[in-house]
């Protein structure tokens, strides 16, 4: 399911205040590589509306990094065997190698659950599970 418009914006603005929460206990997790898909969309009028401009992208990035339930997970040394052996394993083809780079970076990590709104990207693979923000 893909969230678009108010309602996608109002889920993310709720995940985002629990993740400014210091009194909650979770813990949420961003790629670098999010962050960069973030900033391409966002600062390209081809994919949005109200293109930000690289200083808005960058500052936004920032704010949302600083954050206190959130941290950036560390990009494995071994990334792209990671993501080679999921390859291998779930035959993707094209961008889908993409997901299989982001899955390699959270594994690696320890994470095993998703938020997000694209849940078809994700949802045929074992070995995490995917959640769509409420």
């Amino acid at each position: 399911m893909l969230l678009t418009g108010t309602r996608a914006f109002t889920t993310s603005r709720a995940l985002l205040a629990r993740a400014a929460d210091r009194e909650s206990q979770s813990r949420y997790g961003v790629t670098p590589q999010v962050l960069a898909e973030f900033f391409a969309v966002v600062t390209n009028p081809r994919r949005v509306q109200n293109p930000r401009t690289p200083r808005e992208a960058l500052d936004a990035i920032e704010q949302f990094m600083a954050l206190p339930r959130i941290s950036v997970l560390a990009v494995p040394v071994d990334v792209v065997p990671r993501w080679l052996a999921l390859a291998r394993r779930h035959e993707v083809r094209g961008s889908g190698v993409f997901d299989l780079q982001l899955m390699a970076t959270m594994l690696a990590n320890g994470v095993r659950k998703i938020y997000t709104f694209d849940r078809s990207h994700f949802e045929h693979f074992s070995e995490i599970e995917v959640t769509t923000p409420q």
